[in-house]
């Protein structure tokens, strides 16, 4: 199987940016979560609870993280920036330490998304020192990994073939395929048979250079609900209820991709068009 789409998502649910290539990192793909927006107490906020959170666009250069909205000016932060006052913020159960990117970037979230049950939003940065783990018990005896702020895990795969099979049983109830974004992935793959990720160990180029060790089925959210492009619920509830109905692990609750950490390759690069070997649990 070959990859075929390779995207980050610099700032926790804003907008994606796809790649042609990138250097991997054990914390995921460059700059990938490295940013998220809190309320006035730290916590994250994502497109489940703002889903127009979707229509800000994100685009790195050189030297900024460069933020776009229809109705606003863009806003760039700096990418080489450590002087930031610190904050504890949370994802999910866990706390650390972030970087307030300050009061001009919490004023422009106010004014493009508004409050979130009456608190202000700020953007803030992983500081450089922090290391989240992932949660262990879903890793091999020896194994260790740390992510930024994703969810849980520095990388997620997803394949065509399952997007398909998805998008064949959406069709068959009358409704709209989906595209990938709606699933926000790290790392696609085709070839396979739909869901047949659920069944690999682990991912690796033809050398073993480098390797990927999927670790835990990936749970889904409201957010595949959410139109990427336009921050609206066209159809409630889809296509999340129609994974929950395929009963893809035999397990409850809606599932689609696999989350990963990195085994070997730190400081490689991937790209699109690479193949890779799926080693089977």
């Amino acid at each position: 199987m070959k990859i075929t789409r390779l995207n980050i998502y610099p700032v926790k649910s804003l907008g994606g940016i796809t790649l042609d290539h990138a250097e991997l990192a054990t914390r995921g793909l460059p700059y990938d979560r490295h940013w998220m927006v809190v309320d006035d107490i730290g916590r994250f906020v994502t497109q489940r609870q703002l889903p127009h959170m979707a229509q800000i666009v994100v685009r790195l250069d050189n030297e900024a993280l460069v933020l776009d909205h229809p109705e606003a000016t863009p806003l760039c932060i700096p990418l080489q920036r450590d002087d930031q006052p610190r904050l504890p913020v949370y994802v999910w159960d866990d706390q650390c330490q972030a970087l307030d990117e300050g009061a001009e970037a919490a004023a422009w979230l106010g004014n493009v998304l508004g409050s979130y049950q009456g608190s202000g939003l700020r953007l803030v940065r992983f500081a450089p020192d922090q290391r989240r783990g992932v949660e262990p018990h879903f890793l091999a005896p020896g194994e260790l990994a740390h992510t930024a702020f994703a969810d849980g895990y520095p990388f997620l795969v997803v394949s065509e073939a399952s997007l398909a099979e998805v998008n064949r049983v959406l069709q068959a109830k009358g409704l709209a395929p989906v595209p990938m974004e709606r699933f926000r992935p790290s790392l696609v793959v085709d070839g396979d048979e739909p869901f047949a990720e659920n069944g690999w160990s682990a991912l690796s180029t033809f050398d073993e250079g480098i390797r990927l060790g999927l670790r835990k089925p990936c749970q889904r959210c409201k957010i595949t609900t959410v139109d990427q492009a336009t921050g609206e619920i066209a159809v409630p509830g889809e296509p999340l209820r129609t994974l929950v109905e395929m009963n893809t692990r035999h397990a409850p609750g809606g599932y689609f991709g696999q989350n990963a950490i990195l085994l070997a390759g730190k400081g490689e690069t991937l790209a699109v068009g690479d193949r890779l070997t799926a080693f089977r649990r």
